[in-house]
C-alpha cells in the first residue's frame, strides 16, 4: 500500500505520463488493466494557453477514477503555482511537476529536465507549488542533467524538504535522452536518502524486470512508460507476478481484439471520428505492428480515413493471424 496524501495506491505499478500517449481513453484503459496510479500528459503552466483544444483534451479528466493525478511543466514559480490552483479547481487530486522530459522543444524553454542544472530554481518551484494548493504534489525527475552531474540524490532531498509527497525518477540523464541503458544505482541511492514513496521509471519491459528492479533500488513502485504502448495489459502481468511469483499466460488474440476495439471506440468518442481515426493510427501501430505482416497492415490500414473502415481491419488482421489458446485476462 502506497499512500500519497489521503489516497492509498494499492498497485505498486504506475502508468508515465508521456505527451501523445496518455490521454483520458488511454489512462482508463490502463486503470481498468491493472495499473494503481496513472498520470496525464503534461499540460503547459502558461493558463494563457489553456484555451486551444489540445490543452483543453488535456485537462479533461470527466468519468476517472480517483485519484486523478495531473503534471505540469514550465519554469516559473509563479506561474506554475497557479497552474496548479487551476487544475485543482478544475478536479484535480493529485498534482505532479515534469521535471524529466528530455525533450528539446521542452528543455530549451528552461522546463522539464533542464531544471535539473539549476537546484536553486528546483527548490522554489516546488515551494510556490506544494503551497499554492491544499491537494498533494508529486516530482518526475531523471537522475540528473548529464552523467557528469549526476545530482538526483541531491534533488530528491529538496523535493522532500519541500513536502513533495512522492518522487518517481527515470534511470537516465537529461542528456542521455532515451540511449543506452537505465541505470539503477541512483535510483538506490535515492532511496536511501529519502523517505517517500519512490518510483522507479526506465526501461522496464517485464514482470521479471520490474521485480528486479524494486528489489534493486527499494523503490515502492515501478512507471511504466513505452513499454505500455500496445501493451496496456503489462500492469496486470506485473501485479500478479509481484504478487504471485507466476508468469500470466500471454492474451490470447481475442483478448487483445478486444481489449484494441474497446480502447479505438473510446478513442472516436472522446476526439470525434476526424481525429479519434488520425490518433487510432499511432496505437494500432504499437498493438499490432509487431505481428507477423504487420508492417504491410500498417501501410494499408494508415489509408484508412473513417472509423468503420479501421475497426473492420482491426478484426480481420487479428483473426488472421495464427490462433491461439484463448487465455483471457480479467478486466478488473
Amino acid at each position: 500500500m502506497i499512500k500519497i496524501g489521503a489516497y492509498e495506491i494499492t498497485e505498486p505499478v504506475v502508468l508515465a505520463p508521456m505527451a501523445g500517449v496518455t490521454d483520458r481513453p488511454f489512462r482508463q484503459l490502463c486503470r481498468r488493466l491493472g495499473a494503481g496510479l496513472v498520470v496525464s500528459e503534461m499540460v503547459t503552466s502558461d493558463v494563457n494557453l489553456w484555451h486551444t483544444r489540445k490543452s483543453q483534451q488535456r485537462l479533461n479528466h470527466v468519468g476517472e477514477d480517483s485519484p486523478r493525478s495531473v503534471q505540469i511543466a514550465g519554469g516559473d514559480p509563479e506561474m506554475l503555482a497557479e497552474a496548479a490552483r487551476m487544475n485543482a479547481d478544475q478536479g484535480a487530486q493529485i498534482i505532479d511537476i515534469n521535471m524529466g522530459c528530455p525533450a528539446k522543444k521542452v528543455c530549451n524553454k528552461a522546463a522539464g529536465s533542464a531544471l535539473l542544472k539549476d537546484e536553486q530554481l528546483v527548490r522554489e518551484i516546488l515551494k510556490a507549488v506544494v503551497t499554492a494548493v491544499d491537494i498533494p504534489v508529486t516530482l518526475k525527475i531523471r537522475t540528473g542533467w548529464s552523467p557528469e552531474q549526476r545530482n538526483g540524490v541531491t534533488i530528491a532531498r529538496i523535493a522532500e524538504d519541500c513536502g513533495i509527497q512522492a518522487l518517481a525518477v527515470h534511470g537516465r540523464t537529461r542528456a542521455d535522452a532515451y540511449k543506452g541503458e537505465a541505470e539503477y544505482d541512483t535510483i538506490a541511492q535515492i532511496r536511501q536518502a529519502i523517505s517517500i514513496p519512490l518510483f522507479a521509471n526506465g526501461d522496464i519491459t517485464s514482470p521479471e524486470k520490474a521485480k528486479y528492479v524494486l528489489d534493486y533500488t527499494g523503490a515502492d513502485a515501478v512507471m511504466i512508460g513505452r513499454a505500455a504502448q500496445g501493451r496496456p495489459w503489462i500492469f496486470q502481468e506485473i501485479s500478479h507476478f509481484l504478487r504471485t511469483g507466476e508468469k500470466l499466460p500471454e492474451p490470447s488474440l481475442e483478448t487483445v481484439l478486444a481489449i484494441l476495439t474497446q480502447h479505438l471506440h473510446a478513442l472516436y468518442d472522446f476526439y470525434g471520428e476526424f481525429m479519434g481515426v488520425r490518433i487510432a493510427r499511432k496505437h494500432v501501430n504499437w498493438y499490432l505492428g509487431t505481428k507477423a505482416d504487420g508492417l504491410a497492415f500498417r501501410q494499408r490500414f494508415n489509408q484508412l480515413d473513417n472509423s468503420c473502415a479501421q475497426l473492420d481491419a482491426v478484426q480481420q488482421f487479428i483473426l488472421s493471424q495464427p490462433t491461439s489458446i484463448d487465455h483471457p485476462l480479467p478486466m478488473v
